[in-house]
């Protein structure tokens, strides 16, 4: 269920791929997400018609344009330790299969609950029923 935005700067459609399969690979692994629980806007930014813009040195951590910015929206439940294991992950999938070093992984998580999921038709599929 978790719904995931990458954005990369002038990231072709190969290394798009790969961050997404990155990404989804990690939320099997670290939260245990169903295979088939694919959700994913992967978007390629230009630098010149599209803005990303980014610190290269917040908190120590040395950035560069392979700067990816990975947006998870998912339920909430998830503890610390396995948010921290989905980090690992992803920073060392995205090396793996994307050549992505893991200093240039920034990945923020929003969680929600059930009933603000709508997966078509206009239903609350995850919704209690009463």
């Amino acid at each position: 269920m978790p719904f995931v935005r990458i954005d990369a700067l002038r990231a072709d459609e190969k290394r798009l791929e790969a961050l997404g399969r990155a990404v989804h690979d990690a939320l099997v692994d670290a939260i245990g997400i169903p295979k088939d629980d694919l959700f994913q806007v992967l978007t390629s930014h230009d630098g010149t018609q599209r803005v990303f813009r980014y610190d290269g040195h917040y908190l120590g951590v040395h950035r560069d344009d392979d700067l990816v910015f990975v947006a998870i929206t998912m339920r909430s439940g998830r503890t610390a330790a396995q948010k921290q294991a989905l980090y690992r992950r992803i920073a060392e999938l995205a090396e793996e299969y994307a050549g992505t070093e893991p200093r240039n992984v920034f990945v923020t998580i929003t969680e929600n609950e059930p009933l603000d999921w709508s997966f078509g038709n206009g239903v609350a599929q995850y919704a209690e029923t009463g």
